[in-house]
């Protein structure tokens, strides 16, 4: 059975191979680790699809691949022996995906500079680095992680100016400073600046009474953390109200190509986590509705870990039909978010704040102090009209406000 390169994000094209665990001969077992892929994204073990012997490894440590590639050959139990190839092939009996392997070994070292790692990469762009003038000790010459560190701390302790190439001026010498973006924050930028080019987006908000909300989590939230070991905070709750209203207003749990548009049967809600200030991921909490409201809280807290930990899987970053982005935890007022198309809306969740507001009763209106918080749509018009997505936000809205939260978290 092939091995192949697997699809490491919605956004990812390529991943770099930085670890085998096997070698060609050695028994795998299904599902335990075989591989270490890196991506701009994420860095993750990858287990082997099925039982076998690992006949043959195609793309070595430290080689980047395309999603789909082949990258090495188990050889399942009862199928017949694989002969081992001769010394010495022609060239044109190679597959193209073999066809760095075939290089010298003096010319790979030769070029070890420029086949970095995402991970290499976003490294020697933060720390103005000349990929030159750093030693690789990986396979074939590369550039590893260790190399990097290693000579940034031996830079640290040296008294002698910083070599010419990787010298930079000082913004008051030059009247302005430069940052280069990250890998993670260059492929945002371009996936960002292409939904907003494509998609007409247009923005609604409503304002949530969160006063259910914040009942559950006064009366359940030390509990719940004692138990747990980590704080509930409102993204759950919201979570759980847009799947509720997703699966009335299904035409927003869809995605659009230019011509069709493709309403999903399952809701799962991408959760945009901001990575320490260096960009962010989108991880999936999947089939929404068919969980429990802790369930959702337990998950959306693991992958956020995860994420910021560099350990999330493959599976961790696909299949998502609709993006919440949190920023309320920063005192945003109001967020107009971008859509990951090819989604067609997203939401955006601001900060909760107490303010006076008139409740309506059957003896007259009251003034009542609430905590009050921002629900913004952007939503794609190519997908869906203004009338569709506000009734949407007023169901998400409607689920928040009187749904017994208290009861949800007991489930």
């Amino acid at each position: 059975m092939d091995v192949i390169m697997p699809q490491l994000g919605e956004t990812v094209a390529e991943g770099t191979v930085t670890r085998w665990y096997k070698k060609v001969g050695d028994a795998v077992k299904a599902d335990e680790a075989l591989f270490d892929v890196e991506t701009d994204k994420v860095s993750t073990e990858i287990p082997a699809p099925v039982s076998g012997v690992l006949a043959e490894i195609v793309v070595g440590e430290g080689v980047t691949a395309k999603v789909g590639a082949r990258l090495a050959v188990i050889r399942e139990a009862g199928a017949a022996a694989v002969s081992p190839a001769p010394a010495a092939r022609p060239a044109a009996a190679r597959e193209p995906a073999e066809a760095p392997r075939a290089a010298a070994p003096a010319a790979l070292r030769a070029d070890a500079s420029q086949r970095l790692s995402p991970v290499v990469r976003k490294l020697c762009a933060e720390h103005g680095l000349d990929p030159k003038e750093i030693a690789g000790t990986g396979r074939d010459g590369r550039i590893t992680r260790e190399d990097v560190l290693e000579y940034i701390a031996a830079r640290g302790k040296s008294t002698a100016p910083a070599p010419a190439s990787v010298a930079r001026p000082s913004p008051a010498a030059s009247g302005a400073g430069t940052a280069a973006l990250n890998n993670v924050r260059r492929r945002t930028a371009e996936h960002m600046a292409r939904s907003w080019t494509t998609a007409p987006h247009v923005m609604q908000a409503v304002e949530a009474d969160f006063h259910r909300v914040v009942e559950a989590r006064r009366r359940l939230g030390d509990q719940w953390k004692s138990r747990e070991g980590f704080a509930l905070t409102y993204l759950p709750f919201i979570a759980r109200a847009v799947s509720v209203a997703l699966a009335k207003f299904p035409n927003l749990n869809a995605a659009f190509d230019g011509t069709q548009l493709t309403l999903h049967r399952r809701i799962n809600l991408g959760i945009a986590v901001d990575l320490n200030f260096e960009g962010l991921v989108v991880p999936v909490v999947k089939d929404v509705p068919s969980k429990s409201l802790p369930q959702v809280a337990r998950e959306i807290h693991d992958l956020a870990a995860r994420a910021r930990a560099g350990r999330l899987k493959p599976d961790d970053l696909t299949e998502a039909t609709y993006t919440i982005t949190n920023n309320g935890a920063f005192g945003t007022l109001f967020t107009a978010p971008i859509i990951n198309t090819p989604q067609v809306a997203i939401l955006s969740t601001d900060a909760i704040r107490k303010r006076p507001v008139v409740i309506e009763g059957p003896d007259g209106d009251s003034i009542a102090i609430r905590p009050i918080g921002m629900l913004a749509q952007s939503f794609d018009h190519r997908a869906v009209d203004g009338a569709y997505a506000a009734a949407f936000l007023q169901e998400v809205k409607a689920v928040i406000e009187t749904r017994d939260w208290m009861q949800a978290l007991q489930a």
